[in-house]
């Protein structure tokens, strides 16, 4: 029995406007005509079944958001179609549209894999995503950390308490915070509350970092990273996750923009300028880098001599950490690059 022939009226691409418990799946022709646009559950099996018998699926899309990538993974598992993930920022803005329905974002969707313009976001491996979600948590964990040290601070201010050691994180200054009777009944209380939320929030953070020494004994890109100079452990991890492949990007400078740490250009006519650093990024990654380089300046003679002649130049400590960090990233887009193509 021969097999049916693939005629360009038999290709068709899909745009998925996915939700928490349904999807709007829209299936265009080679010509843009709508062949089918449903809404179905949430559920691969589901959507598989809307877009089969319309013809060969060339493409589907659908916004990076919650719960996208493991259900692009799944597609791919299922059905072997070529799933891409796709900037929701720069979709809205291709649309022009001031009205949002499921309708009208699962159509453009489709439209931009049928004609090439899909602004695609890379889909991670489900390991990176789990790297991912730890290395969040832990940054999390770090936030509430701070939030209850300040939290504590205003009140020794609010009841205007003498004497507060200056080293008040120490096991010494814990200690006199437990001992502290001066407080009113009800702050002294909430002191107590405050203390016993900092001590578990402190045991959280030291497993995260047990199940970050686990993860980078089996990594090959983070030991690589930790033989950098200044850089540890929780560092290494953040751009492992955040970054995942060196070698997805084309060059070094794509790199550079993607961390946040490239100059954002803000040039016109005659005028040369810019504006700071790109704000599209992971502030977590970007917050990493920057702290990296600081690190750096500091322990690297090769980056040391590079701040002092940046110094020397009358160069802000900012911008001087912006440029190690941006000239870093680019050095490491081709050490790590040349460890993966080997791997």
């Amino acid at each position: 029995m021969s097999e049916t022939p693939v005629t360009p009226e038999s290709i068709v691409s899909v745009g998925l406007d996915v939700h928490q418990y349904v999807v709007q799946v829209c299936v265009l022709n080679r010509a843009g005509h709508v062949l089918s646009h449903r809404r179905v559950a949430n559920d691969v099996t589901a959507i598989v079944a809307a877009v089969r018998g319309h013809g060969r699926v060339t493409g589907v899309a659908l916004e990076c958001s919650t719960g996208t990538a493991a259900l692009a993974d799944a597609l791919i598992q299922h059905t072997g179609w070529d799933v891409h993930l796709c900037h929701p920022g720069y979709v809205r803005r291709l649309r022009q549209n001031p009205d949002k329905t499921d309708l009208s974002d699962a159509q453009p969707l489709a439209d931009l894999v049928r004609v090439g313009y899909l602004p695609r976001v890379w889909l991670a491996p489900p390991a990176i995503r789990d790297l991912r979600t730890l290395v969040r948590y832990r940054q999390q964990v770090v936030d509430f950390v701070r939030n209850t040290k300040l939290r504590i601070r205003a009140l020794l201010r609010d009841h205007r308490v003498a004497d507060v050691p200056q080293y008040l994180w120490t096991d010494r200054g814990l200690a006199w915070l437990q001992n502290l009777k001066t407080l009113p009944p009800w702050a002294g209380w909430v002191l107590e509350n405050h203390l016993a939320e900092l001590a578990s929030a402190l045991a959280r953070l030291a497993r995260v970092s047990a199940r970050l020494r686990e993860v980078a004994g089996q990594d090959r890109l983070i030991r690589a990273l930790l033989t950098q100079p200044g850089i540890g452990l929780v560092t290494a991890c953040v751009l492992r996750a955040e970054i995942g492949h060196f070698r997805r990007f084309r060059t070094a400078k794509q790199l550079s923009r993607f961390c946040g740490v490239s100059p954002c250009n803000a040039s016109s006519g005659a005028r040369q300028a810019d504006a700071g650093l790109i704000r599209g990024c992971s502030r977590l990654l970007r917050d990493t880098l920057i702290e990296a380089a600081h690190r750096l300046a500091r322990c690297d003679p090769h980056w040391r001599a590079f701040k002092m002649q940046l110094q020397a130049r009358g160069k802000a400590g900012s911008v001087i950490a912006a440029a190690v960090a941006n000239r870093w990233t680019r050095r490491l887009f081709h050490e790590l690059g040349a460890l993966e193509a080997a791997a």
